[in-house]
């Protein structure tokens, strides 16, 4: 009888003693949670600012109804504002836009990190070779292309983490938009730069959402 009630103390004793190992993890975990939850609240990461420094043209040829030929290089800047945060850029894809339709293909940034304070400069090349427009597109892009400004929209889709101290949060998507105007003819306001290449200064700052 003795023995049996030993063994039921004995299991009692277990159970209680498992019982508070798992409420010291959870109490530890609440704990870091709210820590992390604090410094990040005080420090308030700012999203990177971006800016579009200049655009050099190599080809946009729209001659062939609803289609587009175009090549440029677009120099791209991007600023950490934060003090004490840093910013891993895993992914970043650039590519060209004419009013929400997309006429070249993606490229890709290599992934990198950006210390405190510091600015990152790219400068890829985009192209698209015989890319489908809609007609309307099409018609609307020939018109401004005679009137000598055709305007653009260099976007850049990424994903970024944040590190604190040690800490590195979880990814979060980016979404950088960069007005860019190309003007043709007498009203080009671009630099030759070679045989066919014209380049346009910018400093254009970007809308950027994260």
């Amino acid at each position: 009888m003795s023995a049996k009630k030993d063994c039921g103390n004995h299991g009692k004793c277990r159970r209680k003693l498992f019982r508070k190992i798992i409420a010291c993890i959870l109490v530890f975990l609440l704990i870091a949670l709210i820590t992390i939850l604090l410094i990040w609240a005080i420090l308030r990461p700012s999203k990177p600012r971006f800016i579009l420094q200049d655009t050099t043209v190599y080809a946009f040829n729209a001659s062939t109804p609803n289609f587009l030929t175009s090549s440029f290089q677009v120099t791209v800047s991007s600023r950490n504002p934060n003090d004490k945060i840093g910013i891993y850029y895993d992914r970043l894809n650039i590519y060209a836009t004419y009013r929400n339709q997309q006429i070249t293909l993606r490229t890709s940034i290599p992934p990198t990190y950006q210390g405190h304070k510091e600015i990152n400069v790219w400068s890829p090349f985009i192209y698209g070779n015989m890319v489908p427009i809609a007609p309307y597109f099409s018609v609307a892009l020939c018109s401004e292309q005679a009137a000598g400004s055709v305007s653009l929209m260099i976007n850049i889709d990424g994903r970024v983490r944040w590190k604190v101290g040690t800490f590195i949060s979880g990814g979060y998507h980016l979404y950088a938009r960069c007005p860019a105007y190309i003007t043709f003819g007498s009203k080009s306001n671009g630099v030759m730069v070679g045989e066919n290449a014209v380049k346009f200064q910018f400093v254009t700052r970007c809308s950027v959402s994260v």
